[in-house]
């Protein structure tokens, strides 16, 4: 039987952290003080966090942080880039793990939010005990290429088309950096427009069978200005990461006991990102799901991400009673 969410629970603390360059960052706190540790990362990157993603964590056995990453969610200032790049994330995570009290923590991460994860885990492996991740990206080229460009546009060329619209057909060569230039000028109103557009493609992308709901969401005005902006923003940066870099370090993950989880028809995410990775680091467990696309919520992705936090926490409750 396919594992599903536990049910939905209210977050036992909430606040905001002043993390420094005008951002102050939304963070909870859900299930249980004292159990096992774990912080989530959202997607996007700009997706922000959603109550739903409480229920990936037995509420009994996990204390968990959840945050909006900066720019996105409750965070403030909403959309903005400034003093916005994968290490001010990195940054961060840390300051709210010294905010939780914890010396380490399962880190999960999904999509963007798994590129994140392993950034993090590069810089403090000591502090990670566990990872789960799932979607893996890892902001190559290749991968950009892919999504932006030639690849999907084979895929959902009536969706690619709509994208490209909006962009004169000079421009559509680099169209990553032609939705950059023009969400970071002109008025707001002209950046919804785009944003919507941007964040519209991918809410119709990310799961093998359309989503209403999932649609929906991206269709938004204040999540797709925050979703498009910092997207592009983090793209045509790279990510701030060297090429190649996260495959390059993996060896900083040795002992890190992870779990990665991916769907077999992953639209934003090829699965031969998670195989190199997974190749990189065989001792790493890789779940590659048949009939899935990328999104967390389509079942055969649910059901391995469940079991996933489900075995790491009681691996750490018979530690406990063991020790």
């Amino acid at each position: 039987m396919l594992r599903t969410l536990y049910p939905p629970i209210e977050p036992y603390e909430t606040g905001t952290l002043d993390v420094g360059d005008g951002h102050v960052i939304y963070y909870e706190r859900s299930g249980t003080p004292g159990a096992k540790p774990a912080v989530f990362l959202h997607g996007g990157p700009g997706g922000g966090f959603s109550s739903v993603h409480r229920q990936l964590f037995d509420p009994a056995l996990y204390d968990v942080v959840l945050f909006d990453q900066r720019g996105c969610g409750r965070s403030t200032p909403h959309a903005s880039i400034e003093a916005n790049t994968t290490w001010h994330l990195v940054a961060d995570i840390e300051r709210l793990r010294l905010l939780a009290g914890v010396d380490q923590w399962l880190v999960f991460g999904g999509s963007w939010g798994s590129t994140l994860a392993l950034a993090y885990a590069q810089a403090h492996p000591d502090r990670v005990s566990e990872l789960v991740l799932r979607g893996i990206y890892m902001c190559s080229k290749a991968e950009l290429d892919w999504y932006y460009q030639f690849g999907v546009s084979q895929m959902f060329p009536d969706k690619f088309e709509r994208l490209t619209a909006l962009i004169p057909e000079a421009e559509r060569a680099d169209l990553l950096r032609a939705y950059h230039r023009r969400l970071t000028t002109g008025s707001t109103a002209e950046q919804i427009v785009l944003a919507r557009e941007w964040s519209r493609f991918e809410g119709e992308t990310v799961t093998l069978l359309p989503d209403t709901k999932m649609a929906a969401q991206h269709d938004d005005d204040q999540f797709a200005l925050a979703f498009a902006r910092l997207e592009t923003h983090y793209f045509v940066n790279n990510c701030w990461l060297a090429p190649g870099q996260l495959l390059r370090d993996v060896g900083k993950l040795r002992g890190i006991p992870a779990t990665i989880v991916h769907g077999r028809y992953d639209m934003p995410c090829p699965a031969i990102t998670a195989w190199s990775l997974h190749k990189a680091w065989p001792e790493s467990e890789l779940h590659i799901i048949e009939g899935a696309g990328h999104a967390f919520s389509e079942p055969g992705i649910l059901d391995r991400l469940v079991r996933a936090t489900d075995a790491y926490a009681h691996n750490w409750g018979s530690a406990l009673a063991s020790g």
